[in-house]
């Protein structure tokens, strides 16, 4: 991840306005527990790109890492309302385990809330 994240960073120097080396730095700060600046890094990409799905459900994550349940939803519902979530599969990759169960139980959760509602209604 140290790797990876040099390289990105050389990469960001070159092209500051790259969005996909900004992503791969905050993918490598995250894989090495530095959260708080991968935050940073992607909220300064989506500041520069607010429609991105990439950039919100990595934003998601680590919202609901930090226990912020209601802005991971507002997140992913951004996600959903753009219509890319193919996004996802390839980030569930990047998570490590525990996140991956946390973002897969609360959508699971969230998902099944809905339809209750639904049916409700």
């Amino acid at each position: 991840a140290l790797g990876v994240y040099q390289l990105a960073s050389l990469l960001m120097e070159l092209d500051p306005s790259d969005e996909a080396s900004r992503i791969l730095c905050a993918d490598a700060l995250y894989q090495m527990g530095w959260v708080e600046e991968a935050h940073k890094m992607l909220s300064l990409a989506l500041s520069r790109n607010p429609q991105r799905s990439p950039i919100l459900a990595r934003l998601a994550l680590l919202q609901l890492k930090k226990g912020f349940m209601y802005d991971g939803n507002q997140l992913l519902k951004k996600v959903i309302k753009i219509g890319d979530t193919s996004c996802l599969l390839p980030i569930m990759d990047i998570f490590k385990d525990e996140d991956r169960k946390l973002m897969q139980t609360h959508c699971r959760s969230r998902a099944l809330t809905i339809l209750k509602n639904k049916r409700e209604d």
